[in-house]
Formats: C-alpha cells, sequence, structure tokens
C-alpha cells in the first residue's frame, strides 16, 4: 500500500481501500451471529476466532446499512482467559460457517454481560 507523504507539516488523512479476498466476509459472520441472540451483548455481536493456535475474541458493531465496524476485543480486560476461550471452542454448541470462527460459551456471555451491561 503506498503511502502518504507529509506536506508542510501537516499529516495526510488516512485512507481506506476495500479489504481484498484474504480478509473474512465480516458482513457474512455478522448475519450468522444474528441468528445468536446469546452473541448480541449491548449493541455489539461477539465471537471468537482461532487462527494458528491463536484465539482471540472479537466483535462487531453494527451501523446504519452495510456499514460496521470489526475489533478485537482485549478479553483478559473483561475478565475472559486463555482457558474460556479454549473450553468455549471445544465445547461449542456450534460454530459459524468460516472456518476458524467460533460462537462465544455461555460463561463467556454471563462476563461480558456482567460487565458490559451494569451501569
Amino acid at each position: 500500500m503506498p503511502t502518504a507523504k507529509r506536506i508542510g507539516g501537516i499529516e495526510p488523512l488516512p485512507r481506506y481501500i476495500n479489504p481484498d479476498t484474504s480478509i473474512p466476509e465480516y458482513e457474512k459472520i455478522l448475519e450468522q451471529l444474528q441468528d445468536y441472540q446469546s452473541s448480541l451483548i449491548g449493541s455489539s455481536y461477539y465471537y471468537i476466532r482461532a487462527e494458528n493456535d491463536r484465539m482471540s475474541l472479537c466483535r462487531i458493531m453494527p451501523g446504519a446499512g452495510k456499514l460496521f465496524f470489526h475489533e478485537i476485543v482485549d478479553h483478559d480486560k473483561h475478565g475472559i482467559s486463555e482457558d474460556d476461550l479454549e473450553e468455549a471452542i471445544n465445547h461449542n454448541t456450534g460454530s459459524l460457517s468460516t472456518p476458524g470462527y467460533y460462537l462465544i460459551s455461555p460463561h463467556i456471555e454471563m462476563k461480558l454481560r456482567v460487565i458490559l451491561d451494569s451501569p
């Protein structure tokens, strides 16, 4: 990706591009997550991504129309351990159709609700 040059001490505005085909289809993942009420916590849908022995808690925040934001969540900050993520993957009641993507467990859902739904 070409880099923008700094002109007269002013940083250029960021440029956004469409992801290439190596990026998972987050719109497709969001559609699947909407079928599981347990994955909707607050205004975000949560799921787990497992890749090359790494697990990440992720969320998608839908916006207007086809606009949405994808974020990798700091699971430690929410009291969710690596063991919690691993257990959710190993004892999952269902995985998403995209390989390596899983639903959160009831245990993770409970922890997220306690933290995110509390005033």
